[in-house]
């Protein structure tokens, strides 16, 4: 379903915040798919559509180009105290330090956006108010990821897209999904 982000951003906020709640006291939406898709844009639009909106990238949470595999236990160590209405945190990966950076609280409650490939895993169904989503072409995202960081990075990409769908796979994300954004245009 190819659209405006901020109109699937609104549709989004709409039905989730109807619905009751899914992580503790708050709600969770998942937005996965693949590198370069438009995951950040829809995220950023839909911390626009509501209130109360916490948006994690899961880039900041990986350890670096090799951190997807870890993502996952990353992910339910998050929100393992929010489920239980507790506080929780993250640290931040600096890619341009190469290593872990600040931590950042969570609060339990609202609405908590995880954004970014890896996203979302069996072992947190049951948490997720909504999974969207969103693909683009493998040509599109890799114009895409080389436009925003460069030419020098196009070998990290190209790794990066063979495990991502290996991840995607194995999960079978898109097949769990609720919603299904195209960005090819």
């Amino acid at each position: 379903m190819p659209s405006d982000p901020s109109q699937v951003a609104a549709s989004v906020a709409r039905q989730v915040l109807t619905e009751p709640p899914t992580l503790g006291p708050g709600r969770l939406v998942c937005i996965d798919g693949p590198a370069g898709s438009g995951k950040t844009t829809l995220a950023d639009a839909l911390e626009a559509a509501a209130d109360d909106v916490v948006v994690i990238h899961c880039d900041e949470l990986l350890q670096g180009w090799a951190g997807l595999p870890g993502l996952a236990a990353t992910v339910e160590a998050l929100l393992a105290p929010l489920a239980a209405g507790r506080t929780s945190h993250w640290t931040r990966w600096d890619w341009l330090a190469d290593g872990w950076a600040e931590d950042h609280p969570v609060e339990p409650g609202g609405l908590l956006v995880l954004e970014g490939v890896g996203s979302w895993s069996p072992a947190i169904a049951d948490l997720v108010g909504m999974l969207v989503w969103v693909e683009a072409g493998p040509d599109l995202r890799l114009d895409r990821g080389i436009a925003r960081d460069g030419e020098a990075m196009r070998e990290h990409w190209l790794r990066w897209q063979v495990d991502e769908q290996e991840l995607h796979a194995t999960f079978r994300t898109r097949e769990h999904a609720d919603l299904v954004v195209s960005t090819d245009g």
